[in-house]
Parts: structure tokens; C-alpha cells; sequence
């Protein structure tokens, strides 16, 4: 069942090389021309270039084969805008065991496409977390499928993390970026970056209209009173609350961004780097050219999350940057 404790570098080791036989060592990009408008050296580990497209695949890998082969036989459930939906339907794949995963409506479609492609079974429910959790928990009384939450599960954070052990392992930085919505990949790279770098510093990139992780960091307790408003689909997620302890225990901080400066980031990243990213992972380059004097003269990684964009619905996104 999944643990409840909150997870260790040690749990991160142990998700590097439980997931090595599957998912990518993602390669780490350079573009003088971004360092030029940002004014610091930036690296950006490419994990739009991972298995399904997005670092979520390292941490549904790792919750997948830590199933003893008595759980794992019951299957998999999850609750998903997409990107952890995809992962888990692969990982689930890897291992030949059912996935089911439950979709709120208005969900992106290229990303619903690619869940079922992979094999797993859609349940679709409203778009509120109230309904996700009500879905997945009926789910799981009927099949006996193991939950693994997308972010709240300490083995999805641990596997989060190794996106942040590969990228130290390239040079020393003084400074990480990566975006944060429920808190996974943030909560991972906090571990990761505390016990491989201490001395450097965390920054979550996250859109104004989703700011309750930095609202929460301000106020010392978190907040889950709100309405998304953004873009980025794969950050409108409320912060968990392992997530929250963990990202308060190793003193991170929220740099917010809104959705124009995003979009604007994400044409910088496909004209310089020839990368399809989507927005919620634009955010964290969007958060550095935003606070360029924090940066200034700094060797920053910046995580691009994932790169699962909805091509047909471009215009709309780019006619509401221009709105």
C-alpha cells in the first residue's frame, strides 16, 4: 500500500536505479541566445524527451515496480489531467498489469489520447479534486487496484527526484528551477538538491492563476481554497500536503508568473531550442526572465517538465497571450 511516510534521499536512490531499465536518461540543453535574455547560464534538462513525454514517468515507473507481484496483479488507479495518467498507463504497460485512470472533463485531448493509447481504462468525472478522489476511490473498491496518487505518493516523489540527481550530476548550480502544481517533481527536487547540493537554492515556478503553493509558503500552512485560472493544465492541481512539509522543511520559493510570460517563454523555447515544450513547463524559464535580477550572473537548471502541447488548440492559447 502506499506509504505515508514522507520519503529520503535514500528513497531517491533506490528510485534511480529501480527505474533505469525503463525510463530515459534525459539530455541536458544549452542556448546561448536564451543565457543572452536571461542573463545567466541555463540548463535545461530536457524531460519533454522523456517516456511519455514528461518527467512523470520516472515517478509512476518507480511506484509501478515497487508493487510486491500480489498487488501489482490487481492493477493500477489514478487520478490525472493527463501527463501522470499517460506515465502510469507506460509503467503500468511495462510490467503487463491493468491501469485505470479517472479524467475530468476538459481535459487536454492530446493528452486523453495518449492515456488510452497506452492501454489504460478512462472513468471520466467532473473537473473538481472532490470528484477525482470519489471516482478513484470507487474505482479501487471495485478492481482492488492500487492507488497511486499523483503527487501526494511518496514513491512518485521519490521518482520525481531523479529527474534533479541526473541534472546535479552535469556541474554545481547555484540555483534550481522547476514548476510546481500538486507538488511532485518539486517535493523530489527538494530532497535531491538538499542532500546532493546544499548550498543550492530552489525556486517553484507556478502560474498566477494557480499561486496557492506560494500563497501557502507565505502563510505557513497550505492553502487549497481556490479555482485554477491558467494555461499551464498540468499545474492547476492543489498542493499536497507531503508535498507542503516537504518543500517547507528544505526552504523553497515561489517565483509566480503569469500566463502571457509563459506562452512568451514557450515560443522562446521552441524558436532557440527547437523543443516542443508545453506551458507548464515555458513557466520556469517565464520565472527566470521574470526575476532576472535574482539570477543575474548565476548557473541556474531549469527542469522543462514535459511536452505534451494540444497543437490544435494553439491559436486559442496564443490569441488569449495576445488578450
Amino acid at each position: 500500500m502506499m506509504s505515508s511516510v514522507l520519503p529520503d534521499f535514500d528513497a531517491v536512490l533506490a528510485a534511480a536505479a529501480r527505474i533505469a531499465p525503463h525510463a530515459h536518461v534525459t539530455p541536458v540543453l544549452r542556448s546561448h541566445t536564451l543565457d543572452a535574455l536571461a542573463g545567466c547560464e541555463l540548463h535545461f534538462k530536457a524531460e519533454q524527451l522523456q517516456r511519455a513525454g514528461a518527467f512523470k514517468f520516472r515517478g509512476a515507473c518507480n511506484a509501478v515496480w515497487s508493487l510486491s507481484d500480489e498487488d501489482a496483479a490487481r492493477g493500477v488507479v489514478t487520478h490525472s489531467s493527463g501527463n501522470h495518467g499517460a506515465a502510469l498507463a507506460l509503467a503500468a504497460r511495462t510490467r503487463g498489469i491493468a491501469c485505470h485512470v479517472v479524467v475530468p472533463e476538459g481535459a487536454v485531448a492530446a493528452k486523453l489520447a495518449a492515456i488510452e493509447a497506452y492501454g489504460a481504462t478512462l472513468h471520466h468525472c467532473a473537473p473538481t479534486i472532490a470528484a477525482r478522489e470519489a471516482a478513484c476511490a470507487h474505482v479501487q473498491q471495485e478492481t482492488g487496484a492500487e492507488l497511486v496518487h499523483p503527487y501526494t505518493d511518496a514513491r512518485v516523489i521519490a521518482g520525481q527526484g531523479t529527474a534533479a540527481l541526473e541534472l546535479l550530476s552535469v556541474a554545481p548550480f547555484d540555483a534550481l528551477v522547476v514548476p510546481v502544481g500538486g507538488g511532485g517533481l518539486a517535493a523530489g527536487t527538494a530532497i535531491t538538491s538538499s542532500a546532493v547540493s546544499p548550498s543550492t537554492r530552489v525556486y517553484l515556478a507556478e502560474p498566477s492563476g494557480a499561486a496557492e503553493t506560494a500563497a501557502s509558503l507565505q502563510r505557513g500552512e497550505r492553502v487549497t481554497e481556490f479555482v485554477p485560472d491558467t494555461v499551464c493544465d498540468g499545474l492547476r492541481g492543489t498542493l499536497g500536503a507531503p508535498n507542503f512539509a516537504l518543500l517547507r522543511q528544505h526552504r523553497t520559493e515561489a517565483l509566480v508568473v503569469d500566463d502571457g510570460a509563459t506562452i512568451a517563454a514557450m515560443r522562446l523555447l521552441w524558436q532557440r531550442t527547437k523543443q516542443l515544450v508545453e506551458p507548464s513547463s515555458a513557466v520556469a524559464l517565464a520565472a527566470v526572465l521574470g526575476h532576472r535580477e535574482r539570477f543575474a550572473g548565476l548557473r541556474v537548471g531549469i527542469v522543462l517538465s514535459g511536452g505534451n502541447v494540444d497543437l490544435d488548440a494553439l491559436p486559442e492559447l496564443f490569441a488569449r497571450a495576445r488578450g
